[in-house]
């Protein structure tokens, strides 16, 4: 009979009565009933060996599975003990990181509340110190953009500006320039009728009597 539970059989028995056949005791037995005998617990102990394997390799299964789970969970203790120191270091970067807010000139307070909409100063949020930080920093963004769109329309408006006064600046060169070259011709005109056209005398008003 073989042994489900794990544990080897024992085959001492089995092996004292063999020792028995071969003893004095039985040499006055039947040799064929003594045949009989020695072949059934032979039998028996090859069934006794066989149970004996059988709970050795369950022993072994048993063993492995214990040690794997073992394994497994030392390797999930090792997992988070790892993943407890990688928290601890990420905790404490936090706390020693210095944000780039607490630099960033803000609107005081009494700005704030006065410039800022109504739904981002009401009494919870001023009575909530995270969440009026997270609400001036955001007014503080909205505002610096405003006044980042309203300095590129000046400057878009200036360089507009300039281009303007280029224009008219190249115009009114262009306009003296002609002035210029329209008296030059006018002062080679009269010089040239000067030469080849006398020069009228205006009569004296009185005639002598």
């Amino acid at each position: 009979m073989e042994s489900d539970s794990g544990v080897p059989p024992l085959t001492d028995d089995v092996v004292d009565k063999l020792r028995d056949l071969v003893s004095p005791n039985y040499l006055p037995q039947d040799v064929a009933a003594m045949h009989i005998r020695a072949m059934a617990l032979m039998g028996r102990l090859k069934a006794l060996h066989r149970a004996s394997n059988t709970a050795t390799r369950i022993r072994k299964e048993s063993t492995a599975e214990a040690r794997q789970e073992m394994d497994q969970s030392h390797l999930g203790l090792q997992n988070l003990l790892y993943e407890k120191r990688h928290l601890e270091r990420e905790i404490e970067k936090c706390r020693q990181f210095a944000s780039i807010y607490q630099d960033v000139p803000l609107y005081t307070l009494e700005e704030f509340t006065r410039l800022a909409p109504e739904a981002a100063r009401t009494e919870d949020v001023l009575s909530d110190e995270h969440q009026l930080m997270l609400n001036r920093l955001s007014f503080e963004l909205a505002e610096r953009q405003r006044l980042d769109l309203k300095r590129k329309e000046l400057v878009q408006r200036k360089e507009e500006l300039l281009k303007e006064s280029k224009t008219k600046a190249s115009t009114m060169d262009s306009v003296k320039t002609q002035i210029d070259q329209l008296i030059k011709s006018a002062t080679d005109t009269r010089k040239k009728i000067e030469v080849f056209v006398p020069s009228i005398q205006t009569p004296d008003a009185t005639t002598p009597g």
